[in-house]
């Protein structure tokens, strides 16, 4: 992708300008962004997903200023008739089960893959939302079928209503009112209550993006780190020769806790830890994700990612669902064009070598990746 070129679904900005100008500091309204889009699932197919135990579902019903939550599987008969206004059913990470979600994912490919979390939809009945609202990540809101209305202004000091199923503002004061159509897309940075409300039944595709607090990413690495260290046979041992005694035994040694603070900070500064932990930490499929065995890589054709991998690399390694790989050369070139492509042409794939193409193989294999006809 041409990062300096016009892009429709962002209103003729270039995404350099659209990362200028508005990512994480005011919102963007574009009108028929995708122009003849398509729900990327029927309304069917949807509530069949939310009674899947694999899939996170949720049902949010309003009733005057009464609101109730009930989260999934949800199976048909715990989901009100069509036609009974004030509901809403969210399913997860569609983009994980339909390549037509996965396709409409791609498009915002102008972000960086580590950011990207999943494609959301929400159907709902007429007047159905879950309320006003705060995100504390990045959000493009795609309508794609229907019309929903959102009130959208800054939240500086959110207040929150006692008592409600859901993290709902208190006195939310909008400062813009929009109708979205299929194929309009709203972009709004964190920190900008909304709130969507179906006119009619509708359905709004929500792509969001990761944006780990600094406790969870540490929480995070310094488990992998730990699982990492692998310590030598000839470690030396802690030693404190020359310390005199103490008449406090209970308080814990100066030069222990020194000998502590250096050996977390070894551990930190060990050659890429950090960089191999966070990569593997970024491409961890989710829990609920399995991949089915695939069949042979044949000669002559190219290669895709499956919808389910996370692919992605730093200055030395390749990073492919929770692994690490250290690779080189025409191999990184080519590993690094799929992961930033999502894919390789035939003419493309046979210049990997005979090394790579067995590890292909291992991952063709597992379901990581798929054959692509010529």
């Amino acid at each position: 992708m041409d990062v300096d070129a016009p892009l429709p679904l962002l209103g003729g900005l270039s995404p350099q300008a659209f990362m200028r100008r508005h990512w994480q500091r005011r919102p963007l309204l574009v009108r028929q962004a995708m122009p003849g889009v398509a729900p990327p699932v029927s309304r069917a197919a949807l509530f069949a997903l939310a009674a899947d135990e694999a899939v996170e579902s949720r049902l949010v019903r309003r009733d005057g200023d009464r609101w109730t939550l009930r989260r999934g599987p949800l199976p048909r008969r715990a989901l009100p008739a069509v036609a009974t206004p004030g509901w809403t059913l969210l399913v997860q990470g569609l983009d994980l089960q339909l390549d037509a979600a996965h396709a409409l994912l791609s498009a915002f490919r102008f972000l960086p893959q580590a950011r990207l979390d999943d494609l959301m939809v929400s159907w709902a009945s007429d007047g159905g939302g879950v309320g006003p609202h705060l995100d504390s990540y990045d959000v493009f809101l795609l309508q794609v079928q229907g019309r929903r209305r959102w009130r959208i202004g800054r939240v500086d000091r959110p207040t929150w209503q006692p008592d409600a199923p859901l993290k709902l503002l208190h006195d939310f004061r909008p400062d813009q009112d929009l109708l979205l159509e299929p194929g309009d897309l709203l972009y709004l940075p964190p920190g900008w209550g909304h709130d969507g409300v179906a006119e009619g039944e509708c359905m709004t595709c929500s792509i969001g993006f990761r944006a780990p607090r600094p406790t969870e990413l540490a929480r995070e690495l310094l488990l992998r780190l730990a699982d990492a260290i692998d310590p030598p046979d000839d470690e030396p041992l802690y030693r404190d020769a020359g310390e005199p005694a103490t008449d406090r035994p209970g308080r814990v040694p100066d030069r222990l806790l020194a000998h502590a603070r250096a050996a977390v900070q070894r551990a930190l500064d060990s050659s890429g830890a950090v960089e191999q932990a966070l990569g593997e930490w970024l491409t961890e499929p989710k829990p609920t994700v399995f991949f089915e065995p695939g069949a042979s890589w044949p000669p002559g054709t190219g290669l895709r990612l499956d919808r389910r991998s996370r692919l992605m690399y730093d200055g030395r390694r390749l990073f492919f669902n929770g692994e690490a790989f250290l690779v080189g050369g025409r191999d990184a070139q080519l590993l690094r064009r799929l992961a930033d492509r999502g894919g390789l042409s035939p003419r493309e794939a046979a210049g990997f070598s005979a090394e790579a193409r067995a590890q292909l193989d291992d991952w063709v294999a597992a379901g990581w990746l798929q054959a692509a006809a010529p």
